[in-house]
């Protein structure tokens, strides 16, 4: 369900929604509805990875299991060649 909000724009960002608006053939309600939408996606996103890392640090930091760049470097290569890869053995 929506529920309006407020927001204080300056004048020129405003000037410069409308005229994106009447550009696109669209509102400025939408654009800015566009904007933030996109901009929240790509912000959780970033907090996803972020927080994936973090675990993963953590992780190496506990068990010492890595794999060298190279050793993921041939892995990926040979997925992408379509060979069926086994994932590499860690090692410490």
């Amino acid at each position: 369900m929506a529920s309006p909000t407020s927001i204080k724009l300056d004048d020129n960002l405003k000037e410069r929604i409308q005229h994106l608006a009447e550009e696109r053939r669209r509102s400025a309600h939408w654009v800015m509805r566009e904007a933030i939408s996109q901009y929240v996606e790509r912000e959780e996103k970033r907090e996803a990875f972020k927080r994936d890392t973090l675990k993963a640090w953590e992780e190496y930091q506990r068990t010492g299991l890595h794999l060298t760049l190279e050793e993921a470097d041939a892995w990926l290569a040979r997925l992408e060649a379509g060979e069926d890869a086994e994932i590499p053995t860690c090692h410490t």
